[in-house]
């Protein structure tokens, strides 16, 4: 289509020749160009073409013909096209690989950081937390690291001080026994013997339970069914009432001596006291829990917390033969705290029943290989020579 010898744009053709061609009938769609908006003296019309994508001009010749002109741009085919789709999905992907690669570099240290704290807290020594990525990430580490070591250098101070003076009460002990042979009343002498006894019992056990303290006995998975029910069966051995809930195998992460240990703490006063002694263990949904029930006759509720005080005894188990120091309960509950659990006693209708509480790890993440605690092997030698014969377990009086 052309309009005196030029051409119009393709794209334009249909609604120009539609307007064109209803000119003559509909002029009002022309618009006469007013003399300020159109230089020349020839009258010209002016027409918008398909809702402004275009317009067309035209304007009359001397000869009284037309010329017609038309300019036209292409419609825009909108935002989602084939390249912009493109063009965003590369930019996308690109930022994305860029965001998982900064996130892991803030994620891991985090996740390092977490399971060291929770071994931290289990009684565990892990070697110290690479000091690496952001800022704010590696101030952490620094910091973590520095508790750490300061943890560890108090409760290695503590140990000494309590090793030395467990040493240091020998000498006096001794002497005070030495002259209580001398005291001629025989009754004042035998109670004054029974107390330096006593006081010489007491400070036996603390170092005892000391050395059971300093020892870095190094965490591994057991068998956690498997390692109560071999203390229930050697106790039963000795002639004990004692049975034992056999239930699912259970693996769990721990210091399984210690472990044992409290465990046994708990199983002989539910003997000694309770007649006899009922272990389970089962698996809760966040914990794991080692029951110890008896048939005795339970103890008072505002006594529940004091029995886990070091050397206390219920009023009438004052006989250190069959009431102990009153350190099995303490050391008993030290160690479960020490892997992030608890004891609770609960009295039932009849008897006592002690609950060892341990924090469920399946399905989290594996705990950070164990080193020796620093510090460990000096502290256990102060106590060895503190104590060079062994001691007895002490086992605390609940009842």
């Amino acid at each position: 289509m052309s309009f005196a010898g030029h051409s119009v744009p393709a794209e334009v053709r249909p609604d120009f020749a539609r307007n064109t061609a209803s000119s003559s009938g509909a002029s009002s769609q022309w618009v006469d160009l007013r003399p300020e908006a159109w230089p020349l003296s020839r009258p010209a019309k002016f027409l918008y073409l398909d809702d402004a994508t275009g317009m067309g001009l035209a304007v009359q010749l001397a000869n009284g013909a037309w010329l017609n002109t038309a300019f036209a741009k292409p419609a825009q085919d909108g935002f989602w096209t084939s390249k912009s789709t493109l063009a965003l999905g590369l930019s996308a992907l690109s930022l994305s690989i860029i965001a998982v690669f900064a996130a892991r570099g803030i994620a891991q240290p985090l996740r390092r950081l977490a399971v060291a704290a929770e071994a931290l807290g289990r009684g565990q020594e892990i070697v110290p937390l690479p000091e690496t990525g952001p800022d704010d990430i590696r101030r952490t580490a620094e910091a973590f690291n520095r508790m750490q070591a300061r943890l560890h250098r108090f409760v290695d101070d503590r140990t000494r001080m309590l090793a030395a003076i467990g040493h240091d009460l020998r000498t006096p002990l001794t002497s005070l026994r030495l002259r209580a042979e001398f005291v001629p009343d025989g009754d004042v002498r035998e109670k004054m013997l029974s107390t330096i006894s006593e006081i010489q019992t007491m400070t036996e056990a603390t170092l005892a339970f000391a050395r059971e303290d300093a020892t870095a006995e190094s965490t591994r998975t057991v068998d956690l069914s498997a390692l109560v029910e071999s203390l229930c069966d050697d106790l039963a051995e000795l002639g004990y009432d004692i049975s034992f809930s056999e239930g699912q195998k259970i693996s769990y992460s721990c210091r399984p001596d210690a472990l044992r240990r409290a465990c046994r703490n708990l199983v002989e006063n539910a003997i000694r006291y309770g007649e006899r002694a009922r272990v389970s263990v089962e698996r809760q949904a966040d914990s794991v829990e080692i029951t110890v029930s008896d048939d005795g006759p339970g103890i008072p509720d505002s006594a529940k917390e004091q029995v886990f005080t070091p050397f206390f005894r219920m009023e009438n188990s004052r006989n250190r033969e069959t009431g102990g120091v009153g350190l099995g309960l303490s050391i008993a509950r030290t160690i479960v705290r020490h892997h992030g659990g608890d004891i609770v006693l609960t009295n039932k209708q009849k008897g006592l029943q002690a609950t060892i509480s341990l924090p469920a790890l399946d399905g989290g993440p594996p705990p950070p290989i164990s080193r020796p605690v620093a510090g460990a092997k000096d502290v256990t030698s102060t106590l060895e020579k503190a104590e060079p014969s062994p001691v007895a377990t002490p086992t605390a009086a609940i009842h």
